[in-house]
């Protein structure tokens, strides 16, 4: 029995005959005029090269690029012998584009040059900017933005086909961490999926979940907005770069390391905003605070400022620096990296051994110089010449990692310095700590229970100056969310503690006596610990008392 004649199919199979023999031209041709082939149906085109070229100009030339890594962009020609190909390419080159050409089919070609049309309402991007536009930062109405209504949209956006979906995504990211006050974005590849989290106010929370093919495209987006390596997936990379919305641009500081699964990723959010605040504004007791005023004002010494990662630490001493600008003074800062530029003020950054923080400083001190701000003081060498530069007509700003103020003394000594030199030199030592502020319109009130009234009396008990202590100590605030999604905190604030310099405690120091000793001398002055001030807030209701308990160290 004679089967039907397939028409469809023949002529299907006659069309995919006569592509396979169009590509094997082509690749023949490409030999002839020394120009390597690539069969573009098994490329995708990568929509920031697309727009490196105008469409006129690309459908001019016969040539269109379509894959780009920084500033080495790889380009489909078709016809060699175009005479628009030669002025393409020498307005490439004056671009400062280093150009890899391909020969390619008609087909081919007519593929990349077909996603133009995809390109016509896209917004376009600068190397190391990304704009999110103004319609999809309206989205997330300021106020109502939620992780679900954001994991909704990124799930719309990653089954979208079009080109521009990797876009879309990154767009609808930003945006959604912008409104939702995150401070960093978290890209965390797992077995079958990566996570996507965000800190706000200081925790991480789930916000959405990628597949493997999608992460991989925005961990290839991310690195070529970031400046850093594409083929390099072995060892850690850190980039920058800046991401325009309506309402100004915002610094994103990449950090990219190797994992089981695939890089993760951390997107710090540096809002220049912050660096705004008046050191009035952060949270700093008011007696605290009148001492400070005096202290940042001083023609010598130094004031260090400790905590952990996060703390707020250079909010602070930006904050100072500001405070203090004045077009008579010269102000130099070494920072790794710099994260925000404060106008006025000469800021160099440190660069792996070429420009180190004692090297900086050394460096420094030779520009005549009134305050010095050192991002970290890492290493004996740095110690010492901060030390020296304070002793010799400078203020000096930095930071330090130890648990609190009085630890910073031994952690001095610890990195080499001379115990002898601290009361000469270090005019102030500072901890402080961020935690979450109780939300206005929702947090209620409840009496304390015995037990707290106990451990809030215990607290106390140390602080010389009782006029700091409330007269009543009855009741306490907590969160209420108005629903799941929420936690009841909106925003954050810092706790504060500081040593000051006099002659008992410069003398106390000259033994190298351990931290807790060095607290109990401190405490005589009258000024509040982190945990006092902690408590302070939590009975003034603008945090919770759980909230403190978390974040520093009470009595049982």
């Amino acid at each position: 029995m004679d089967l039907p004649f397939d028409a469809e199919r023949t002529t299907r199979k006659l069309a995919e005959v006569r592509e396979q023999e169009e590509e094997d031209l082509t690749r023949i041709l490409s030999e002839k005029y020394a120009i390597p082939y690539t069969d573009l149906s098994l490329h995708a085109v990568d929509v920031e090269a697309l727009r490196t070229i105008p469409e006129e100009k690309a459908r001019a030339a016969e040539a269109a690029a379509f894959a780009r890594t920084a500033e080495d962009l790889s380009l489909a020609v078709h016809n060699p012998n175009n005479p628009a190909l030669a002025e393409l390419r020498a307005e490439l080159a004056q671009n400062g584009f280093r150009v890899r050409e391909f020969f390619v089919s008609k087909k081919g070609l007519d593929k990349v040059l077909s996603r133009y049309s995809e390109l016509s309402f896209a917004t376009k991007s600068k190397t190391g900017v990304f704009v999110v536009p103004e319609n999809v930062s309206a989205e997330f109405a300021k106020g109502s933005a939620t992780r679900a209504s954001l994991d909704r949209k990124l799930t719309e956006a990653a089954a979208s086909k079009s080109l521009e979906h990797v876009s879309n995504l990154l767009e609808t990211i930003f945006a959604g961490a912008f409104a939702l006050r995150a401070s960093d974005i978290h890209f965390e590849p797992e077995e079958k999926e990566t996570r996507l989290r965000l800190r706000i106010d200081g925790l991480l929370a789930d916000a959405h979940s990628f597949d493997p093919n999608i992460s991989h495209q925005l961990n290839s987006r991310l690195k070529l907005l970031s400046g850093v390596k594409l083929n390099v997936t072995n060892r850690a990379q850190d980039g920058r770069f800046s991401v325009s919305r309506s309402s100004g641009e915002l610094e994103m500081r990449a950090s990219f390391i190797p994992g089981k699964y695939g890089e993760a990723i951390v997107l710090r959010i540096l809002d220049p905003e912050t660096t705004k605040v008046s050191y009035k504004e952060l949270g700093i007791n008011p007696k605290l605070l009148a001492r400070l005023e005096k202290e940042i004002r001083r023609s010598n010494g130094m004031l260090l400022t400790t905590g952990p990662t996060g703390s707020g630490k250079t909010t602070t001493l930006y904050s100072f620096l500001r405070e203090i600008y004045a077009p008579e003074i010269k102000i130099i800062t070494i920072e790794d990296p710099i994260e925000y530029h404060l106008r006025g003020i000469v800021q160099t950054q440190v660069e792996d051994k070429k420009y180190t923080f004692a090297e900086g400083l050394r460096s420094i001190v030779r520009q005549d110089p009134d305050i010095i701000m050192v991002g970290e003081i890492r290493d004996g060498e740095t110690a010492n010449i901060a030390i020296q530069a304070a002793l010799t007509g400078h203020f000096v700003f930095s930071t330090l990692h130890t648990n609190d103020a009085a630890g910073t003394f031994p952690r001095l000594a610890d990195l080499g310095a001379d115990p002898k030199s601290f009361g000469s030199a270090v005019t102030v030592s500072m901890a402080q700590r961020l935690l979450r502020k109780l939300d206005p319109d929702t947090k209620k009130e409840r009496a304390l229970t015995d037990e707290e009234k106990r451990i809030i009396a215990k607290v106390f008990d140390s602080l010389a100056d009782k006029t700091l202590i409330p007269e009543k100590i009855e009741t306490v605030w907590e969160a209420a969310p108005a629903h799941a999604e929420e936690t009841g905190y909106k925003g954050r604030i810092g706790l504060y503690e500081a040593i000051f310099m006099d002659d008992e405690l410069a003398e106390f120091l000259r033994d190298n006596p351990p931290a807790n000793e060095i607290a109990k001398v401190a405490a005589k002055k009258g000024y509040l610990t982190m945990a006092q001030d902690g408590i302070l807030k939590a009975l003034a209701g603008i945090t919770s008392l759980s909230e403190v308990a978390a974040t520093v160290d009470l009595p049982q």
